[in-house]
């Protein structure tokens, strides 16, 4: 039973994890680039 639960393994583990992890690094991006715009609009008036 362990080498049929080996082989579903790594057909489950690719994509999922990996448009999470584009998911997570475009917000994090994203909100850097809005600490820097609001911070460059707060400091410039």
């Amino acid at each position: 039973m362990l080498p049929k639960e080996n082989e579903r393994l790594p057909a489950d583990d690719g994509r999922p994890k990996f448009g999470r992890l584009l998911l997570v690094l475009f917000a994090a991006v994203m909100l850097i680039v809005l600490i820097t715009v609001a911070t460059e609009a707060y400091y410039t008036n």
